[in-house]
């Protein structure tokens, strides 16, 4: 594949075949450790859902999500 100057790149047929992929459908690409993966958006699992997954676990705040809203709230 080449990108074109505008960066583009087109899709193989065989690859929008396997993903289920029809003209007009939103994709995401997804970088993780230099590789680039192209994700359907309309899948089982979403854009959403995928942040939330990887985020899960890695808070490191001692405090109660009551404790937090009160930090927001004027005093």
């Amino acid at each position: 594949m080449r990108i074109t100057s505008k960066g583009q790149i087109t899709i193989p047929q065989q690859v929008r075949r396997e993903l289920g992929l029809e003209p007009g459908d939103d994709v995401e690409i997804v970088v993780r450790d230099g590789v680039a993966t192209i994700l359907p958006t309309n899948g089982p699992i979403g854009r959403g859902r995928r942040i939330v997954e990887s985020l899960l676990g890695r808070g490191d705040v001692a405090l109660s999500t009551d404790e937090i809203m009160a930090l927001t709230r004027e005093p």
